[in-house]
């Protein structure tokens, strides 16, 4: 008999117990900590060098235009090859980039044109992998455990977040940057040898088309879901008005307020536990209307911004914003198990990357407009009115009918 890869074990070990998704799953909180970890050490990289803050934020930046640039393509190739050949394929072009980093930061220095080049590529390979795993889940594990098996990689990258940025402190103060990047690059190869013991059956081929039509076609089943193309609609200015607000804005109220660095980084703390929490509980989560419980989740954001705002008291904020965490963390979890089992599998990887551009797009923008809005109006009120926006976007979203009449599966 052909293994599957969807061999259960007994006891307790739930979706972990299939073969495919826990070699999935160990590869991928990896790569997870270990991309965590690249910011904090580009950045001590670049400043360590003389290059100044303007270019932490150069090389930061970087990273994410050709991930905007490159998602549709992504989802196309993602579609026409097997969806782990195409992962497979992003892990080594980022662990060659990073190691080539590396050497560069523990031999000497990096120039900064160099480190600019390398960040690109990294986001490169970001925009080829992501739409290709959301397509590859469905392949991972058995239908009922598809839920149980997004929760879980939503609590691995919730944990990334937390432990990445922490380790590589400790990291780059014992030995430097370069250290860090080095195993950031490492942590790439096992995600890849990971992917390659998969055993997956094989697709049947996709008709030969153009890329474009491919995209094309990709587009007409994104925009033939009404609840689809309204939540990533609702999420891309959810990202750059409410979001980007709290990011940039947050920490500015927080400092001048409620005493610097210690309580934002409370709040932040807070957010990613409850991430973590709100992961765990959707592990057994049964929604009968999942959309409808997932924006309802997503609306919690609202209540630490609007706290910031104010601003209320250190302990508030952060009880808060961990209720919005879990929120947070199951939105995503029901809303990527929704994607998967709505959308025809030959078309999900380009109908997921739609969703990625929509996510990731116009961050940069909020980014950039957060400081001059504020300026114009305050930053309380901006605050506020990105509250608002939280709020009121999550009930535009459920005034949708398709939203609200969408079904969950046992």
């Amino acid at each position: 008999m052909v293994s599957t890869g969807r061999e259960q074990r007994p006891g307790r070990l739930g979706v972990l117990g299939e073969r495919n998704f826990r070699l999935f799953f160990i590869g991928y909180v990896s790569s997870l900590v270990g991309s965590a970890m690249v910011p904090v050490a580009l950045m001590f990289a670049v400043l360590d060098q003389g290059d100044g803050t303007a270019a932490v934020g150069y090389v930061l930046g970087a990273e994410t235009v050709p991930l905007v640039a490159l998602l549709l393509l992504g989802g196309v190739v993602a579609d026409r090859l097997p969806r782990r050949v195409s992962m497979i394929g992003a892990d080594l072009v980022r662990f060659v980039s990073e190691g080539l980093l590396a050497v560069l930061l523990l031999t000497g220095s990096a120039p900064l044109w160099v480190m600019l080049v390398l960040a690109a590529v990294l986001g490169a390979g970001q925009a080829f992998f992501n739409p290709a795993m959301t397509g590859l889940m469905p392949e991972l594990v058995s239908a009922e455990r598809l839920q149980p098996a997004n929760a879980l990689r939503g609590v691995a990258s919730s944990t990334g977040q937390v432990v990445g940025p922490a380790l590589a402190g400790v990291i780059v103060a014992a030995g430097g940057a370069g250290w860090a990047i080095a195993i950031d690059s490492a942590t790439y190869a096992v995600s890849a040898l990971c992917l390659l013991r998969l055993a997956i059956p094989a697709r049947p081929p996709a008709p030969p088309s153009s890329m474009l039509v491919q995209l094309a076609g990709g587009w007409h089943e994104f925009r033939a879901r009404t609840w689809l193309w309204v939540i990533v609609a609702q999420f891309a200015t959810f990202n750059a008005l409410c979001y980007a607000p709290f990011m940039v804005l947050g920490v500015v109220n927080v400092r001048d307020h409620l005493g610097g660095a210690a309580p934002w980084g409370v709040i932040l703390a807070a957010l990613g536990a409850g991430s973590i929490l709100g992961g765990l509980l959707s592990v057994r989560l049964r929604a009968r209307r999942p959309l409808v419980i997932a924006t309802f989740g997503a609306a919690l954001f609202a209540a630490p911004v609007a706290l910031i705002a104010v601003p209320a008291a250190t302990g508030v904020i952060a009880a808060a914003a961990a209720v919005a965490g879990v929120g947070l963390a199951i939105f995503g979890t029901l809303w990527e198990t929704t994607l998967q089992r709505e959308v025809p599998p030959e078309a999900l990887s380009r109908v997921s990357a739609y969703d990625w551009f929509g996510s990731v797009a116009f961050v940069p923008l909020g980014y950039l407009i957060a400081a001059p809005i504020a300026a114009l109006l305050g930053v309380r009120t901006t605050l506020l009115a990105a509250a608002v926006w939280a709020a009121g976007s999550c009930a535009v979203v459920l005034a949708t009918p398709s939203v609200r009449n969408l079904r969950g599966r046992p």
